[in-house]
């Protein structure tokens, strides 16, 4: 088939065609449309399908590390907040999506731990961070059904929760308004070409021929990227997460153990678990949080299950008689640098990633958004696109 006798599947060449509409997909259509770009997005499934959909919410910028993350991080928290009180169909966007600013408390176990968070939060602060250390005393004052053996910790009130589906669902509605076209359940089965020059994708619907092509396919991302003869090594990691029956309200912020930080940035493919406790708008007390690379196998794993009930009542000793009514597990897209994949590929010109964010995808999404848009329009990113780049990845060995 050639360029002249292309099928198109709904508008003819868009300016960019975002493959992926989870919230890293969703964000960057928006972002993308606030430029004045004209925006296709497709999905090999439904609207949050994939580990949106599984996902807990988080937008933390109290688990970074300095750094390129830690940057994005801080550029999403204030697109995040300036979101906040945008209207919504009577609502704001806030409202709509259970955007709660309530803060993260990290809590230690011990000295040792509370002394490596001190000289974290202190390099956080110097970035713009607001950590402000709560003494073990104090840490009643703030969740008064804690645990009263823990050793201090810091608050971070610059985190916040969000319903990651409806974050997707909402931000794809702003950008239908401002005439995207939104495209479920077509899977990409490959590229159409201008000589070297992705402009546009094949699905089995049609082809839609594009400026741009931009891959935002979570765990699919890799797979996605192969079809253009390019690698970005991004591989799924299996997290779980269990639902308590609803109560009462009991926790305020989001809590968690100061290893969560060092857990997270960890190589390890085997089980990890490391507590994060907090509650819903619904009442329900979610926890989590867990982490291993098995693939897309979808067993539940009883061993992590009883690892997170067990860090959860060492927190909050109250939920030992509370009864856990679900759990659920979702795949984040794993990168061997612990780094997400943003920006234009030279080894495919036309072809773009916002990929590989890992278990930090609810929070960076808008961050990413705004610097995919900025580099499409040719506007000088708000930070350094460099430590992000698609090609940093050595080859595989044959």
């Amino acid at each position: 088939m050639t360029g002249h006798e292309r099928r198109t599947a709904g508008p003819t060449s868009p300016d960019l065609v975002v493959v992926g509409a989870g919230i890293v997909g969703a964000a960057c259509a928006y972002h993308a449309t606030l430029a004045g770009l004209s925006v296709t997005v497709i999905d090999r499934g439904p609207i949050a399908g994939g580990t949106t959909g599984a996902g807990e919410g988080n937008i933390l910028v109290s688990d970074k590390e300095l750094g390129p993350e830690l940057d994005l991080a801080l550029l999403s928290n204030q697109q995040w907040q300036a979101l906040a009180d945008l209207p919504l169909g009577g609502t704001t966007f806030g409202g709509a999506v259970e955007l709660e600013t309530k803060g993260g408390l990290v809590v230690a176990t011990g000295q040792a731990p509370l002394d490596a968070m001190r000289r974290l939060a202190g390099k956080q602060q110097a970035l713009g961070v607001e950590a402000l250390a709560v003494s073990a005393h104090e840490l009643r004052e703030q969740e008064p059904h804690l645990a009263g053996d823990l050793a201090g910790g810091y608050l971070y009130p610059q985190d916040m929760q969000v319903q990651p589906m409806l974050a997707a669902a909402h931000l794809l509605r702003l950008a239908r308004q401002r005439g995207t076209t939104v495209l479920p359940h077509q899977p990409v089965t490959g590229y159409l070409r201008d000589g070297d020059r992705v402009v546009g994708v094949r699905t089995p619907q049609g082809d839609i021929s594009s400026g741009a092509v931009l891959n935002a396919a979570g765990t699919w991302a890799g797979e996605l990227a192969a079809l253009a003869a390019v690698r970005v090594p991004v591989a799924p990691r299996r997290g779980f997460i269990l639902v308590t029956e609803p109560l009462p309200p009991i926790i305020r912020h989001k809590v968690y153990l100061a290893d969560y930080v060092a857990d997270v940035a960890s190589d390890s493919a085997a089980l990890q678990t490391s507590t994060v406790v907090e509650g819903t708008r619904a009442g329900t007390v979610l926890v989590g949080a867990s982490r291993e690379r098995v693939g897309f196998d979808r067993v539940i794993s009883l061993p992590a299950l009883r690892a997170l009930a067990r860090g959860a009542v060492r927190l909050f000793p109250e939920l030992a008689g509370v009864s856990a009514i679900r759990a659920y597990r979702g795949f984040r897209p794993y990168c061997p640098d612990h780094l997400p994949v943003i920006g234009p590929d030279p080894r495919a010109p036309g072809l773009l990633h916002a990929c590989g964010h890992e278990g930090a995808g609810i929070g960076l999404s808008m961050g990413t958004g705004r610097l995919v848009a900025q580099v499409l329009t040719g506007d000088r990113p708000d930070i350094d696109l460099h430590p992000f780049r698609p090609d940093r990845f050595p080859e595989a060995s044959a």
